[in-house]
């Protein structure tokens, strides 16, 4: 039985993919996912964590996964797949595949933010992420973003890149970037017209988890 970890975005937390790990677990792959260091906490915890710490833990989960499997499939979800994509590169060889979500190669999408706007509960939801996130943390999540770029080429990894549309923090145009700069033969896209930032919970959900499954089936069989 195959094994896939999966890691969450920034300031965020298992339950952004959780309905894709309980998909993979109903075909009986093992999912593990767990809490980025400095989240899942109080505003200090994420004030006095660093991109290091982040990418330390998700480091840790991937190598208990690798004492007792030859290899790992990687889901990323947002600054999970910037994660994913280092750790893809580092780890070459015990890496069966890397699916990459709503990755934030060029963060920030202005015309999809304006569009939320006009719902109040996107504007309470802007405020309360603006208020509990300390300036040090989104510092990070910056320098990540740039460390990134010298990462993707060095990706060979089989890889599935899904983002939204209408993503209101991730340019459309940074799935295309992907699919341009990686090298890996085996790459594919998936644009999904209708959806925001979070691909797992969205209304195309059921077509985007069965597209990974299938993916993550063929990466593992050859």
């Amino acid at each position: 039985m195959d094994s896939c970890l999966f890691i969450h975005g920034f300031t965020g937390g298992e339950h952004e993919i959780s309905p894709l790990s309980r998909f993979m677990e109903q075909h009986h792959y093992r999912s593990r996912t767990f809490t980025l260091k400095g989240h899942g906490g109080s505003k200090d915890d994420l004030r006095n964590s660093d991109r290091h710490d982040w990418q330390r833990s998700a480091e840790d989960e991937l190598m208990e996964l690798l004492r007792t499997e030859d290899g790992v499939h990687l889901i990323g979800f947002s600054t999970g797949a910037l994660i994913a994509s280092h750790l893809s590169v580092h780890y070459k060889p015990r890496i069966k595949s890397l699916t990459l979500l709503s990755t934030p190669v060029f963060p920030l999408n202005p015309l999809e933010i304006v569009k939320t706007l006009s719902s109040k509960a996107m504007l309470r939801n802007y405020w309360r992420k603006f208020g509990s996130t300390p300036p040090k943390a989104t510092w990070e999540f910056r320098r990540l973003v740039r460390e990134s770029f010298e990462v993707y080429p060095l990706i060979e990894t089989p890889t599935l890149i899904v983002q939204g549309q209408r993503d209101h923090l991730v340019q459309t145009k940074s799935a295309k970037y992907l699919q341009r700069t990686i090298k890996a033969p085996n790459k594919r896209v998936m644009l999904i017209e209708g959806s925001g930032h979070m691909v797992c919970h969205c209304e195309d959900k059921d077509r985007i988890m069965n597209e990974v499954l299938q993916f993550i089936q063929n990466a593992g069989s050859r």
